[in-house]
């Protein structure tokens, strides 16, 4: 009987795409962690320094928005920014570079933590997410954009409440508005993830459009509880400005992952991409 051979290179075994056969250790997994954490530290940190030179204009921008005749109610004192704090001048300039920094790195961050997760994806999963980074990234500028839209809004209904003491005039702290804004910029920026998280985890095979679809009332719960927490001041008008979206948002993503399914059952290969 004639022995087996076992003349091969161990080489052949491996499939570097698959992770299955390609596994990384702890400590080299906690490297690669660390490494990207610090590129995205270090852009953070280039986008601070950068938004030091450039943070006079956005002042001016949100001083604005407060002082704006359209957000003032009528028979109200114009707000007036002011200091009560020698140091006070000083920190407001490094949270205003700070917000301009962290909105110039967010696509590049995003982009590392996706980065992160590739190399635990099978070959067909890393298809889909090729196309979840851009769309993560646009999706990120969006909210973004869409939080500086209902700024004015949201301040303009929290300055109504001023009518209820009469006489009260607003003297605001430059650094507690900015942080206000910050919180909305973030939570815009990352409330507007979700249908990508949803649409990646259904192209992995670990969410369907009929499992979406019985649990759109958990969603909704879900989504308010999400909005809830991420936006500042817990004001009416900011929850529903983030979560309507956010809702509409999930249930077209549920028609895309369903348009998707559709293409695969036809093909007769459901775990394949397009």
């Amino acid at each position: 009987m004639a022995e087996p051979n076992y003349d091969y290179d161990e080489g052949d075994l491996i499939d570097p795409e698959d992770p299955e056969t390609n596994k990384a250790t702890l400590v080299e997994h906690l490297d690669e962690l660390r490494a990207r954490i610090l590129r995205s530290i270090s852009i953070v940190v280039a986008g601070w320094v950068a938004g030091w030179f450039v943070q006079d204009p956005v002042f001016q921008y949100l001083e604005g928005i407060l002082k704006d005749p359209s957000v003032v109610p009528i028979g109200v004192r114009p707000p007036e920014f002011v200091f009560t704090d020698v140091t006070q001048p000083f920190f407001l300039k490094l949270k205003l570079s700070f917000i301009i920094g962290l909105i110039a790195a967010g696509p590049f961050v995003i982009w590392q933590l996706w980065g992160f997760v590739r190399p635990a994806l099978k070959k067909n999963e890393r298809k889909a997410l090729r196309k979840v980074v851009p769309f993560s990234v646009f999706l990120f500028l969006f909210g973004v954009c869409g939080a500086f839209v209902i700024l004015k809004p949201a301040v303009r209904w929290f300055m109504g409440f001023l009518l209820d003491f009469a006489g009260a005039s607003l003297l605001q702290t430059p650094g507690a508005f900015t942080s206000f804004v910050l919180k909305m910029i973030l939570a815009f920026g990352i409330g507007f993830q979700l249908p990508v998280i949803v649409w990646f985890l259904a192209r992995i095979g670990l969410l369907t459009s009929e499992v979406l679809w019985k649990q759109w009332r958990i969603a909704l719960v879900a989504i308010i509880v999400f909005v809830m927490m991420l936006t500042p001041g817990g004001d009416v008008f900011s929850n529903v400005m983030l979560g309507v979206p956010l809702l509409l948002m999930y249930f077209i993503t549920i028609i895309v992952i369903g348009i998707g399914e559709k293409k695969r059952r036809a093909r007769g290969d459901e775990y394949k991409f397009d």
